[in-house]
């Protein structure tokens, strides 16, 4: 059971969305750190900081196509008076043993090759005739005559500074510098420094593995028909692209009939893929036995410390809940009620805190700020419970979107915000300053 487990709890006793928080928090642990190859490690938070063993770039090295030189050699170069130039050779990527560049020499160089010895500085292909001797080049064209590998005599018609379009040794990073740090988490960015390192593999926590289920009699997959009484199950579709946008590796079971036995059945088939699984429906009054009677009885029944208990949240939408460990690896399971609002508000609240926190990150919660109500009438709110409603945020402002119904999902998708309403407020005025949870 849950660390809160032995919190006195009546059939009447309500639990603060702050208890079942810390509850969660308090039982779920950050994942054991394994060694990846990069782009399995995307995504992933690094637990190792990680220093440059080479400097970035390793060399100095053209940032341009153009010809190597000796700065004395062009000085005062102009159109109506160019530098002649001898071209002793060419320099491309990855050129181990270039060629060196005496007084009145030049070397034809190209994008990120290593600058030669005796050169100080590059002029791009374009200040010059392009080794043709027909005047100033015109870029491309220059690059496309150029007899590659031809020596000769290349025209200079500009002067150029020392180090001029040389990017140098350890400009973008030095080794025994910090790359990363711990705590970070891998972006394209990221990966992309590691690899320009030199790191093959890096040590990192793991996306967690959540499986996602819905529960219902009634509900129906997207694309089939629907029969009387039936809905479309659109709650597996919100939580899984929910758990993706959290960092989680998500997947989604199609909808469970109120079925004890099936419903159990597909817990346990599911347990081997999960560090965190979710269910949603079923934990209110009516279908809430089929579902207390399938988790109470998921895995091994005999294993000290798991189990799911169902609470009562004074919050709105949202008000059931289930936490709780199942099955011999203590896997923490979330029970969200089936409501498209409730469940996904809760999902915000709740489990997404719970994902991040399996990931090893210290920031587990969406951003808050203080907003002014933009409405045309008062916010209502039972006295008790804390109210989260839906709202658009803009320039601190925030405009309510839809009513408080936890079915409007239409409503929900218009929104980009949650807005706040404490659990001893009981209306809050146009123009009143709320407290807002940005989603976006």
């Amino acid at each position: 059971m849950s660390s809160a487990a032995t919190r006195p709890a009546g059939p009447d006793d309500l639990w603060s969305v702050d208890e079942h928080l810390d509850d969660i928090l308090a039982t779920v642990r950050p994942l054991e750190p394994i060694e990846l190859q990069l782009l399995d490690a995307q995504g992933c938070v690094l637990v190792e900081s990680v220093t440059v063993p080479v400097s970035l770039p390793p060399f100095d090295n053209s940032s341009m196509d153009g010809y190597a030189v000796r700065v004395a050699d062009v000085a005062g170069a102009s159109e109506e008076f160019p530098a002649a130039l001898e071209v002793v050779g060419d320099v491309a990527a990855g050129a181990a043993d270039p060629v060196r560049v005496g007084p009145g020499q030049a070397a034809r160089i190209m994008t990120g090759a290593p600058l030669p010895p005796g050169a100080e500085a590059v002029v791009p292909v374009e200040w010059t005739d392009g080794g043709l001797g027909e005047g100033p080049a015109s870029g491309m064209r220059a690059r496309s005559l150029a007899p590659e590998g031809a020596e000769g005599q290349v025209h200079v018609y500009r002067p150029v500074e020392a180090r001029a379009h040389v990017r140098a040794e350890g400009g973008d990073v030095r080794a025994g510098e910090l790359a990363l740090e711990a705590g970070t988490v891998l972006g394209a960015p990221q990966i992309a420094l590691l690899a320009a390192i030199g790191r093959g593999t890096v040590r990192v926590r793991p996306r967690p593995r959540v499986v996602v289920l819905s529960t219902g009699s009634e509900l129906v997959q997207p694309g089939e028909e629907l029969a009387p009484g039936q809905i479309y199950d659109s709650n597996s579709f919100a939580l899984t692209a929910a758990a993706r946008d959290a960092g989680a590796i998500a997947y989604r079971v199609g909808a469970v009939a109120d079925d004890a036995e099936t419903l159990r059945t597909t817990i346990e088939d599911q347990l081997i893929r999960a560090d965190l699984m979710v269910t949603t429906g079923g934990v209110s009054v009516g279908a809430y036995d089929v579902v207390k009677e399938a988790l109470s009885s998921v895995g091994d029944e005999d294993e000290a410390g798991s189990g799911v208990e169902f609470r009562r949240l004074a919050m709105q939408p949202g008000k059931p809940q289930g936490f709780g460990t199942i099955g011999p690896d203590h896997t923490p399971l979330l029970a969200l009620p089936g409501n498209p609002v409730s469940s996904y508000v809760s999902f915000e609240l709740f489990v997404r805190p719970a994902i991040r926190a399996l990931m090893g990150l210290t920031t587990l919660h969406r951003p808050r700020t203080r907003a002014t109500l933009k409405a045309d009438a008062a916010l209502r709110s039972p006295r008790g419970r804390r109210q989260f409603l839906r709202g658009r945020y803009a320039d601190g402002e925030v405009t309510p979107v839809g009513g408080a119904g936890s079915h409007l999902i239409a409503a929900l998708a218009k929104a980009d915000a949650l807005i706040v309403v404490p659990e001893d407020t009981e209306s809050v005025e146009p123009g009143g300053e709320v407290e807002v949870v940005l989603l976006g």
